[in-house]
Parts: C-alpha cells; sequence; structure tokens
C-alpha cells in the first residue's frame, strides 16, 4: 500500500488550489488499489474537506504516515515531515532569496523534493502547471485594467465567478473599441492568453501587418521566440541555441511598443534572457503601451517595470514615465502594471481539475513505481540531505 497525503496550504497568502480534486481521488482509489489518500482539513481549499470525506479519502491532520506529499505552494519550513517525499513548487529553481531556509530545511530534514517546475518533456517543455488559468485571468485582468483606466468598456472581476464557464459568459455582448494587443509567449500562458482574446472577439493578425497599420476592429497579435529574439552576430533565431546562449540574442520587442495599447506577456525569463524593453524607453513618446499584464510576475524581469506584486483584490498599480516609481492605478503620465503571483487562484477549481488531470496522466504512475524514471529524477531537487546532480549549481546558494 501506498499513501498519498494532500497538505494543507499554510503559505500566507494560503493558497485555494489542489493538485488533487474529490473526483480525482476518487477515480484513483477505485483504478489503482494499491493506493490510500489522507487529506489534512482545510477551510480555505477550494473544495471542502466533506467532499474529499465523501470520495473515499481520510481526513486527519497526521500525514506522517504518508509515502509522499503533495502541495502547491512552498511548506512552511517548520511544517515539513522529516525522510518523506514532496511534490510541490519550492520556487528555488532561480535561487529566490526568500526561499533559501526552505531548501536548506530540505537538506536538514533528509526529504526528497520533487518540484513541479522541473518536470519537462524530452523536448523541454512543461510537463504540469497552471499556466493555461494564469493566462486566462491574466488576459482578463489586462483587459480590465484598460478598461477601467481609459472608461470604454467593463469587465467584472474573475475570483466573483464560480467557473471558467460562468466567466465567459460575462463576455456576451461586450464591444470593444479598435485597440491593438500583443501578447509574448507560446507555452500554456500563451494558450491561455489567446483563448481569451478569441472569446472577446479580437482577431488575430500576423506580427508583420500588426506593425504597420490601423485597424477598424480590436487585434492582437502573438509574438513567439522567433518574432522576438534575434542573434546578435547573424540576425537568425535557433530555439535551441537561445536557450543554450541567451546572452548572445538581443531583443526586437520595442517597435511594437509604438503599436501596442495593452501587452500582456506570457514569456519565461531568467537572467540573462534579454529584456522586452529598458525601463527609460516608457518616456518615449512612441511607447504608447497604457497597460501592462505580466502573467509570468518577474520582478524586474522580462518586463522591467514590474517592481512589485498585486494582490487578487487590488491587482493594479502604476508606474510614472518619467520618475519610474510605483503610483496607484489609472494616474495620468503612468502606465498600468498588472502582476499577482497566484492568478490561477481566481478560478481555482476549474485550475485545479486541470492540474489534476495532467499529474495523473504524466506523472502519477511514474511516481508510484519503486524506481522512479528519467522524468522525475530531472525533477528532483534534493533527496536524502543532498542536492541532486543537475542542481548541484544551487550548493552555494543554500551554504551562505
Amino acid at each position: 500500500m501506498i499513501t498519498i497525503g494532500i497538505i494543507k496550504e499554510e503559505k500566507i497568502p494560503t493558497d485555494n488550489r489542489v493538485a488533487l480534486t474529490p473526483h480525482q481521488c476518487r477515480w484513483l482509489l477505485h483504478h489503482r488499489p494499491q493506493l490510500a489518500i489522507l487529506v489534512q482539513p482545510s477551510a480555505t481549499r477550494c473544495y471542502k474537506d466533506f467532499e474529499y470525506e465523501r470520495a473515499g479519502a481520510t481526513l486527519t491532520d497526521d500525514l506522517s504516515a504518508c509515502d509522499m506529499l503533495l502541495g502547491i505552494k512552498e511548506v512552511p519550513k517548520e511544517q515539513l515531515i522529516p525522510e518523506k517525499t514532496y511534490l510541490f513548487f519550492s520556487h528555488t529553481k532561480k535561487k529566490q532569496p526568500h526561499n533559501k531556509a526552505l531548501l536548506q530545511a530540505i537538506l536538514d530534514k533528509k526529504i526528497t523534493l520533487i518540484d513541479y517546475e522541473c518536470l519537462e518533456h524530452d523536448d523541454g517543455q512543461r510537463m504540469i502547471g497552471f499556466g493555461f488559468f494564469a493566462g486566462i485571468v491574466g488576459a482578463h485582468n489586462g483587459m480590465m485594467a484598460y478598461g477601467a483606466r481609459t472608461g470604454l468598456f467593463e469587465l467584472e472581476r474573475v475570483y466573483r465567478q464560480k467557473s471558467f464557464k460562468e466567466l465567459i459568459h460575462t463576455y456576451f455582448g461586450l464591444r470593444l473599441p479598435n485597440i491593438k494587443v500583443a501578447l509574448t509567449g507560446s507555452g500554456r500562458v500563451a494558450h491561455g492568453l489567446t483563448e481569451i482574446m478569441n472569446l472577446m472577439g479580437l482577431h488575430e493578425v500576423e506580427p508583420d501587418e500588426y506593425l504597420t497599420r490601423r485597424f477598424a476592429y480590436p487585434v492582437y497579435t502573438q509574438l513567439k521566440g522567433r518574432d522576438l529574439y534575434a542573434h546578435q552576430a547573424t540576425g537568425g533565431y535557433s530555439r535551441a541555441d537561445f536557450h543554450a546562449h541567451p546572452h548572445q540574442y538581443q531583443c526586437r520587442f520595442l517597435p511594437y511598443a509604438s503599436q501596442t495599447d495593452i501587452l500582456l506577456n506570457g514569456i519565461y525569463w531568467e537572467p540573462p534572457i534579454p529584456r522586452l524593453f529598458q525601463s527609460t524607453d516608457i518616456a518615449a513618446d512612441d511607447f504608447i503601451i497604457q497597460t501592462i499584464s505580466d502573467i509570468s510576475d518577474d520582478k524586474e524581469g522580462s518586463v522591467p517595470i514590474n517592481l512589485t506584486s498585486g494582490s487578487i483584490e487590488t491587482p493594479v498599480y502604476g508606474v510614472d514615465r518619467g520618475t519610474l516609481k510605483v503610483t496607484a492605478p489609472y494616474e495620468p503620465g503612468s502606465i498600468d502594471i498588472v502582476a499577482v503571483g497566484n492568478l490561477p487562484n481566481e478560478l481555482p477549481r476549474d485550475a485545479s481539475r486541470y492540474f489534476g488531470e495532467q499529474l495523473i496522466k504524466f506523472v502519477l504512475d511514474e511516481l508510484l513505481k519503486p524506481d522512479r524514471g528519467p522524468t522525475l529524477q530531472r525533477a528532483t531537487i534534493a533527496a536524502n540531505g543532498s542536492l541532486c546532480p543537475s542542481f548541484s549549481y544551487l550548493k552555494e546558494y543554500v551554504s551562505h
């Protein structure tokens, strides 16, 4: 018998998503008879305790009997159970300073950490994640903020809707002005962005056409790697070479800033990937972007004027074009930024169901095997008190 535990999310602010829904637990208990599922009671989870109990899971605060523990956000270090296997988003891969103590505790307690973010297909594409619903909510909120700034239209808040289906119903009768929206990326986040663009009735146009004309109807263009980056010497683009040598590339986004009303940013970023533009560029007369929704939410990352984070309740802040200081939203002379780290929490049931389906399809059976395969091995950051070879570069990060 293998026992899986679904932990109570205790990071502040509390996350209301889950790795497995009650219905998915019921399916697993029926189709994987070697499994037992324990669930820590939680008052803030998007599914009620009784729904898990009704599905056949056991409610208990004590998860010490579990072989592996599934969460979403970082687990507070004092809550970690020694010598267990955990799966959650640790946010340590990029040496995030605020999570150094967490990884140190994981090593001290000889915990095996499998990070969802590091689960990848053979071609390097992320295997599971909440990106699609981050794109859905990020696109909606970006459009909402532009409507609030200009007064040209109004949109409901996402978190006040019970489901994605109910959110779609709020778009009936929506009439948008002749705006131009640029969205960046080609992964799950970008799929969510394009879904909302299409549901709102924007027309997709090619990047070259987008750059050269205005339209009598609202349009968007999707900028992928080849559109955004060019090798400094050759002017070409190779995805493999770009990911191996991003410092040899320059970003080609700036011309789009003179044609774009709203930027929806969904690209992955880490140093030394070039930023979309420089902070000082926003003072130029031809930089006409009024609203940026940075779904990736990397502080001072691909969007260098993403200076702080908002919340689900107050997702928008401003950045003054001249001083580059944070302002209230919608002020004259500023650009509005939408940057929230837990966007999928606005549609937690839909996002959790989507995540759990991927977890079951791609990960769970391999996780239950005595000898875990290469996919899980590549995603294992730490085991038995040591960093795994692929993550040895974190040694200095955790030693100071």
